[in-house]
């Protein structure tokens, strides 16, 4: 007789800001579909488990933070596999898969599930299923989805693998199970190319949990199966599909390109591979003042240390394009904030008031935005292991959870716009939310709505007909995070005092966007600095006496990214733009030690600095030349993009004026490299003084670190550094890698870079 009970496997994930959690939770959810049941644990509740006894099968999901570090819910896990007590076959009845979650704009990608990884290994563990490493830069999609669709074979291989020695009741079962789908005997092939993963099988559709597929045949059109709705909807859905691909035909006659909300063949007339249908799990009541205890506000706000903005300045010209701005905090009531030069802090910005009151007339809340928030876990929910969200206080208002709770800037998941369907009457786009969401539609949503980051309001907006409850939003809006800030000052040189600068960020028009709008929290904090903003051209005594504003902040101590201990050490610094802020701090510790050790041999110091214009956006010009002349600053290396820009056009609009067409074309082209006369960026700088800088680095113990845009600007002086080491050592590519790897290692190149 087989065993009635269905065979268990356990998920473990690490996540920083929910990312790898909402995975884990999603293969658990999953899991009764396959016929198993998933336990699932924080790496962080480390009394649920003990993988040195673990006799079922292991699935990791674990994020990296940081410079590549472990998120904080990881990092007691990450330093008890490290034990150098450990022996070698520790782990040696571990069968596990692992799914790392990274960034390629960020130089250390996956770091803390391949360190993992490698641990696990040298104790013995063994996999039964390839790692894959998913990348946010491109996609997490793109090695998600398929890795996702082969774990579940793999599970039950490994199932009956470890069934057929260890419990041997199970195997009819697990035999039974694997004979319709039966799992290959080794990992299926996963390619990292660029870190995408390809399985060796074509996967069926997923199915939904009571296998409702709906195969939608329209007359004198194609078939269009749709797997993954929910059996109460199967009928609803049938029929607006049909309602949609009729319309489709219509608008096809007129729309010459897709759109957020308008699709065209062969998407708009495809077979979609839906999601399915996430659990509900949580039951909302709105309750009146005096229903509800009193909430009181300063429990969310716990942590942070609520601060005055004493000063405001505007750093970059007012014709410039973007707008640069220096706020200066006073710390100096709260004496257990201490910062060094390098730290960086949490700044706590609530949602835009617009965009909240645009969700509440949404949600049809707007009369009950005071009423307060009570939530409790469905008693008929599917959901293995609901909990009501820690970020939602106990009886907050409805505009208090939009307002500081929930991330509703953040760019929807397809599970949400797969729940988002159900809630859409208009049939036309119910489908496109389907499209939106499904494997053939990936194309379509990272074009429209992942790289556009585009986010809950907008996608409402142009959705007219969706109108989610609010349980929805607070089951997959992730928790509204703090934004961090690189300190721009040393408490030597401003007692009680803490500096800040940062751009403004400025989002573009696109489709879903009909006008650009500014970052979360530097618009927030632009708006709320405005009444005491020093301007160009103006004093302080021009703003008048205005009441300064206060913000809640947290520090952010770095255990890495600080000026060398030791004195003598050459310090080499690349900070294009507000990257400058923690090379400040830098320059004005090492100033004041100097005055104060005169006998002291300091290290030279290099800044390689740069903005677009020099006239308009070079930020602390005066302290910079001041740093220079007092010795602190050995070597300031500039450039500025635009004006070199301006230079070449001009000297190659020149050359083709003297030499006619096709000398100005040769010309023109060569422009376009910046001779070495005229760097146009940081990195160029770096290669005309390639060899000074790598003998330091490389024979005189140099540390050189980097901060600012991870995207472009650290991608590219990582890249420079690299030949500027093979040139140096008369490496190659390889090798010059494994040496930068070495310094990163030593930490002598690090970045603070963001994307």
């Amino acid at each position: 007789m087989p065993c009635e009970k269905q065979p268990r496997f356990l998920i473990l994930y690490g996540s920083q800001k929910g990312q790898a959690q909402s995975i884990a939770e999603g293969i658990a959810d999953e899991a009764a579909e396959h016929g198993l049941v998933a336990e699932i644990s924080c790496l962080s509740r480390h009394e649920e488990y003990r993988l040195e006894r673990e006799s079922a099968p292991v699935v990791f999901i674990v994020s990296t933070t940081g410079d590549g570090e472990p998120p904080d819910t990881t990092l007691k896990f990450v330093k008890t596999i490290r034990a150098k007590t450990l022996p070698s076959d520790f782990l040696k009845s571990l069968h596990y898969a692992l799914l790392a979650l990274g960034d390629t704009n960020y130089a250390n990608f996956c770091n803390c599930g391949k360190t993992i990884d490698k641990r696990l290994q040298e104790l013995g563990a063994n996999h039964f299923y390839a790692t894959g490493h998913a990348d946010d830069g491109t996609g997490l999609e793109v090695v998600l989805d398929p890795w996702i669709e082969g774990v579940w074979d793999a599970i039950k291989a490994a199932l009956s693998k470890m069934s057929s020695s260890s419990h041997p009741p199970l195997k009819e079962t697990l035999s039974d199970m694997t004979k319709e789908n039966p799992a290959p005997t080794s990992p299926p092939h996963v390619e990292l190319n660029r870190l995408s993963l390809a399985d060796n099988k074509t996967p069926d559709s997923i199915k939904a949990p009571l296998d409702s597929d709906s195969k939608l045949t329209l007359g004198g059109l194609p078939s269009t199966e749709v797997t993954g709705l929910s059996s109460e909807s199967d009928a609803a859905a049938a029929k607006s599909a049909q309602e949609a691909q009729t319309d489709q035909v219509r608008e096809e006659c007129v729309v010459a390109e897709p759109s957020l909300t308008y699709s065209l063949p062969p998407l708009s007339q495809s077979s979609l591979n839906v999601p399915a249908l996430p659990p509900p799990y949580l039951e909302v009541t709105l309750l009146l003042e005096d229903e509800a205890e009193k909430f009181n506000s300063s429990l969310h706000t716990e942590t942070f240390y609520e601060v005055p903005v004493t000063n405001a300045v505007q750093m970059t010209r007012g014709d410039s394009v973007k707008k640069a701005l220096l706020l200066e905090l006073d710390i100096s009531a709260h004496p257990t904030m201490t910062y060094m030069p390098g730290d960086s802090f949490d700044v706590l910005c609530p949602n835009r008031a617009s965009e909240v009151d645009a969700v509440l007339l949404r949600l049809g809340l707007q009369d009950q935005r005071h009423q307060r928030v009570q939530l409790a876990v469905r008693r008929d929910t599917q959901k293995r292991g609901a909990q009501t969200p820690p970020q939602v206080p106990d009886n907050c208002t409805v505009q208090y959870l939009l307002t500081w709770c929930l991330e509703i800037r953040s760019v929807p998941k397809k599970a949400f716009l797969r729940a988002l369907v159900d809630c859409a009457e208009d049939s036309r786009q119910k489908r496109r939310l389907q499209e939106l969401c499904s494997k053939q539609g990936s194309a379509d949503y990272n074009r429209f709505i992942r790289d556009s980051s585009l986010c809950l309001p907008e996608l409402l907006t142009e959705f007219s007909s969706c109108t989610p409850p609010l349980s929805l939003l607070i089951e997959h809006l992730p928790k509204l995070q703090p934004r961090p800030y690189s300190a721009a000052s040393s408490t030597l040189r401003h007692p009680g005092r803490l500096r800040f600068i940062f751009t403004v960020v400025e989002l573009p028009a696109c489709p879903g966007r009909p006008e650009g709008r500014r970052g979360l929290c530097s618009g927030w904090l632009a708006d709320l600095v405005a009444p005491v903003l020093v301007r160009p051209g103006t004093d302080e005594s021009s703003c008048g006496q205005a009441q300064l504003p206060q913000i809640h902040v947290r520090m952010r101590p770095s255990g890495t990214f600080h000026a060398p201990t030791d004195p003598t050490a050459p310090l080499i610094m690349v900070g294009p733009g507000t990257g400058l802020a923690p090379f400040l701090g830098f320059l004005q510790q090492r100033e004041i030690e100097r005055r104060d050790s005169p006998d002291v041999a300091f290290g030279e110091t290099w800044l390689f600095f740069g903005c677009r214009h020099k006239d308009g956006d070079y930020l602390f010009r005066e302290e910079l030349e001041g740093f220079v002349s007092s010795g602190t600053l050995t070597h300031l290396k500039l450039c500025f993009s635009r004006d070199a820009a301006a230079a070449a056009a001009a000297a190659a609009a020149g050359e083709e004026e003297a030499a006619g067409e096709e000398a100005g074309e040769e010309a023109a082209a060569s422009a376009s490299q910046p001779p070495p006369a005229c760097p146009r960026y940081v990195q160029h700088n770096l290669l005309l003084h390639s060899q000074r800088v790598s003998r330091l680095l490389l024979r005189h113990d140099a540390r050189l670190y980097v901060c600012g845009d991870a995207k472009n600007m650290a991608k590219d002086v990582n890249d420079t550094l690299m030949e500027m080491v093979r040139a140096e050592l008369q490496l190659d590519q390889l090798d010059a890698m494994k040496t930068l790897a070495t310094l990163r290692e030593e930490k002598r190149y690090l970045q603070d870079i963001w994307g």
